[in-house]
């Protein structure tokens, strides 16, 4: 791989294994909350049409959760990357949780929105949400009882991708941190980036499906290998 010293514009990608450590569920946690559910009851628009119920006390009880967990080395090596990195960084997470915030990141697109934020059907604007959503409450903009998770459903678009496939285009290193490499369009990021002249790194807890892709792939726990990678970074 190229020296890190010579990386001036680096893209990372992060997925549901960063935050698996700090005890988010994801799709494949024996007895978490996804385990109680279908996805196609609980996370697609044909699912909130069916039993719009389900689906808001299901994200209310994500985002409860989230009350319960707190970023873990691996966000936090983050934040020092940001901090302290001279060239240009773009954090872009599937993850629908805070802990990159939280963890001191203060860039970070959310591909597939975020638990903390309600999107009005009705007005189709934001706004910042901590409260339940079950109990059907108004827009604080238009007042209609309209709101839904702010969150990417299965058939639904990821947001800012145009940004992303820019960003793709002209960085010098791709990292893909905690992510299965099967679901699209992230799992294509990698060879975006290596078509464009990227280095690419993965750090996984064990080969992803895109793994063959990258140029270098590290396996670990992310809270070990992260911040190993970002003082090795930040070193050069």
């Amino acid at each position: 791989m190229v020296p890190m010293a010579e990386f001036k514009r680096i893209v990372i990608l992060t997925g549901a294994g960063i935050s698996a450590e700090s005890g988010i569920d994801t799709f494949r946690s024996a007895g978490g909350l996804w385990e109680q559910h279908k996805v196609e009851d609980v996370a697609t628009p044909e699912g909130f049409a069916r039993d719009p119920d389900l689906v808001l006390g299901f994200y209310d009880m994500r985002r409860a959760a989230l009350a319960k967990v707190e970023p873990n080395p691996a966000h936090v090596a983050l934040a020092r990357l940001e901090a302290e990195f001279s060239g240009q960084l773009l954090l872009v997470t599937q993850n629908v949780d805070d802990l990159h915030e939280r963890g001191g990141s203060k860039q970070v697109l959310h591909m597939h929105g975020e638990l903390k934020s309600a999107l009005c059907t009705s007005c189709e604007m934001r706004s910042e949400w901590n409260a339940t959503m079950s109990d059907r409450p108004s827009c604080p903009i238009c007042k209609a009882s309209a709101l839904r998770p702010d969150v990417v459903w299965f058939g639904e678009m990821p947001y800012q991708m145009e940004r992303i496939y820019v960003a793709l285009a002209e960085c010098d290193l791709f990292v893909s941190i905690g992510t299965s490499g099967a679901v699209y369009p992230a799992a294509g990021f990698v060879q975006e980036a290596r078509s464009a002249g990227a280095a690419t790194l993965e750090l996984n807890l064990e080969p992803s499906e895109g793994s063959h892709f990258f140029s270098e792939s590290r396996h670990g726990k992310a809270s070990k290998l992260v911040p190993e990678w970002v003082a090795q970074l930040l070193a050069e």
